[in-house]
């Protein structure tokens, strides 16, 4: 147990308190609007919780997932989970783009993820240097919080699947800032806000739930923490789509068939794995 009384109660107290320091840094500070383009602020305040929770229930960062000797071979399958199910998103972009008479090219430059479309460029190596460190502390900070803390503390009271479900809808919720401040900033009408916060939040519900059966059937948190990293940091932010017209003109399309598909799969592998594992438990039973 790492804290003690009510589980859910506690998880939803740090849940609002570094909710509360994510929406400060979003709507008042907005670091992501200086020269650091990312809101890192609250990612750092999350690892500063994680150290204090992990030192009041004397646990250790392996006990939530982040075992050294797994880094290298659970990272590797991480990326390849990522590499593998957006070069189908990359390849549905392309072939719209060539069919509607708008050939794309890949391009490498630094650029934040926006629901409204807007896009700076930047290309010095200081910038996509900055873009994989603050990658790196935000997949540190959600994949600790919200898949080793949250699933570790809550399945000892409410089970495997109830934890499961409650990191991944605090996880969704959690991604509901963004498209909130685009709406007080009138960049985004309301119609527009309800429909982008429904799909938004659905979406990194889904994307936890993934995350959190890579969790729960490898004990570590690297494979869902590389998966995570590679899709924010070369998907959203490096690699880009370019066409005469724009860029990344499809990337919610494509982000949708990546993460899509790459959720279907690791269902259908956790449903496979579960019945190979209950059928050879049935066999030893009666031998």
């Amino acid at each position: 147990m790492i804290l003690r009384g009510n589980s859910i109660v506690n998880s939803i107290i740090v849940f609002i308190i570094c909710l509360a320091v994510h929406e400060a840094e979003v709507f008042f500070i907005r670091t992501d609007e200086t020269v650091f383009a990312e809101c890192f602020i609250n990612k750092v305040f999350g690892i500063i919780v994680l150290f204090v929770l992990l030192g009041i229930g004397r646990r250790k960062w392996s006990d939530i997932g982040f075992k050294v000797s797994r880094i290298l071979p659970d990272c590797i399958k991480g990326l390849l989970i990522c590499a593998v199910f957006y070069t189908i998103g990359f390849a549905a972009e392309f072939v719209i783009l060539s069919a509607q008479g708008n050939p794309g090219h890949l391009e490498f430059f630094v650029t934040g993820f926006s629901l409204t479309g807007d896009v700076t460029k930047q290309t010095g190596i200081g910038f996509v240097l900055m873009c994989i460190g603050f990658n790196i502390i935000n997949v540190w900070m959600e994949e600790g919080l919200f898949r080793g803390f949250y699933i570790t503390y809550l399945k000892e009271k409410i089970g495997s699947k109830g934890a499961l479900l409650i990191a991944a809808f605090l996880f969704g919720l959690w991604h509901l800032v963004t498209p909130l401040r685009s709406v007080i900033d009138g960049q985004m009408t309301l119609p527009a806000f309800a429909v982008m916060s429904i799909g938004y939040v659905v979406l990194s519900a889904l994307m936890g739930i993934k995350w959190g059966l890579l969790f729960e059937q490898s004990g570590s948190v690297w494979i869902g923490l590389a998966d995570h990293f590679f899709n924010n940091c070369v998907v959203t932010n490096l690699l880009h789509v370019v066409t005469d017209t724009g860029t990344d003109e499809y990337q919610i399309m494509r982000v949708l068939i990546g993460e899509l598909t790459s959720f279907a799969a690791v269902v259908i592998y956790v449903r496979l794995k579960k019945a190979k594992d209950k059928t050879k438990q049935s066999v030893l039973a009666c031998e």
